[in-house]
């Protein structure tokens, strides 16, 4: 059984969550040799479109998202990554999650307080 890189010109929706709790952290995307990377190494691996190559979560900040387990949809398009996160957060913006804005009255709100600060991580 091979997952189906060839519906979404070579990338898969890699869906993010958390091993303890269920919260979901992230939604990144993978191709064949991103997908293989994170099977062997045990840590998640993406695709990044922007920048057109391969990037481990965490090789920047040191919050590594560690694998617990893989789930595959019913279409074999799609990965849902149960992990272990190596830090305070995932998201760029020094949150635990990268869905930290909820809709509310039709306007999108900050629901969460920050996790850490993203420039004393990543600089400014």
């Amino acid at each position: 059984m091979q997952l189906n890189f060839a519906k979404s010109n070579g990338l898969v929706p890699a869906i993010v969550q958390d091993h303890h709790d269920g919260r979901v952290l992230m939604l990144g995307f993978m191709n064949q040799e991103a997908f293989d990377k994170t099977v062997s190494t045990g840590r998640v691996t993406f695709f990044s479109r922007t920048r057109n190559k391969l990037w481990t979560k965490g090789e920047t900040s040191g919050h590594y998202l560690f694998v617990k387990r893989l789930e595959v949809d019913c279409d074999l398009d799609s990965v849902l990554v149960h992990a272990e996160a190596a830090g305070p957060g995932v998201c760029h913006e020094g949150y635990r999650s990268c869905f930290f804005r909820t809709l509310d009255g039709g306007e999108l709100k900050v629901t969460e307080e920050p996790t850490y600060d993203p420039a004393k991580v990543f600089g400014p």
